[in-house]
């Protein structure tokens, strides 16, 4: 008995710290934003400032409810079309979460992940035409592969929660973490900070990734791309990059 309620009370608790992280990977483009914000007090980002991020977003996870029924979707705001389309969906899983024998947490886990991934392309690509009903247009193709995506990862969440399989393992976070902010980074900043300065901070990023990082040699590396890139794209490419920060320029 003793054993059976220890293992009913670790259950229990395994399940709300992964509710608890469903909850924040709901979360997680809001407060992306809501951190990014703050570049733009001094001048190194483009955008709302805090403030405004966060009555925004607070604002449309408080009433997007209220749209079910209203206005169209492509009537509401992109903030409201957020929490519609990602945020309420994954806030639906966690509380699932909550009231579920979970029997493989890498696939429970992975399944949602990847639930995330869909909701938030499909999310990314709701303006584009081709969304809505059967017209054809350059979102039908990530409509298909938006739903095709969700389908499969709830088959994948779905399997964690009827078949026995392995818990979480230790998952070399650092590598795709800083790969992925190095990518963001540059998405954001290419217009305000120009080319030359947005490649090479970007591959100064991506290089912590690594373990084996050594400053010197990344700093190396870093500036001859950064003249390679500086290069290639405007001049042999021919695309309109700026090519320093915009407060240089003015």
């Amino acid at each position: 008995m003793a054993d059976t309620m220890g293992h009913t009370a670790s259950t229990t608790h395994n399940n709300n710290r992964v509710a608890l992280g469903i909850f924040l990977l709901a979360l997680a483009p809001q407060m992306f934003e809501f951190l990014w914000s703050f570049g733009t007090i001094a001048g190194l980002a483009t955008g709302r400032g805090p403030g405004t991020v966060l009555i925004g977003h607070g604002a449309a996870l408080i009433g997007a409810l209220g749209s079910f029924g209203g206005e169209a979707k492509k009537a509401l705001a992109p903030e409201v079309l957020l929490a519609l389309i990602y945020s309420y969906p994954l806030f639906a899983v966690a509380v699932a979460t909550l009231f579920v024998k979970i029997k493989s947490p890498q696939d429970y886990i992975g399944g949602v992940v990847l639930m995330a991934l869909a909701l938030f392309a499909l999310w990314a690509s709701s303006d584009l035409q081709g969304m809505h009903g059967f017209s054809f247009g350059a979102g039908t193709a990530p409509r298909m592969f938006g739903v095709l995506m969700l389908l499969l990862a709830a088959a994948i969440a779905v399997t964690g929660l009827v078949s026995e399989g392995p818990i979480l393992g230790h998952y070399a976070w650092r590598g795709p973490l800083f790969v992925s902010l190095a990518i963001v980074f540059f998405a954001l900043s290419i217009r305000s900070l120009g080319l030359v300065v947005t490649a090479f901070a970007s591959f100064m990023i991506a290089s912590v990734g690594t373990e084996e990082f050594k400053l010197v040699e990344a700093l190396i590396v870093g500036a001859c791309l950064t003249v390679g890139c500086a290069i290639l794209f405007p001049y042999i490419l021919g695309l309109p990059m700026p090519m320093f920060p915009r407060f240089l320029i003015q």
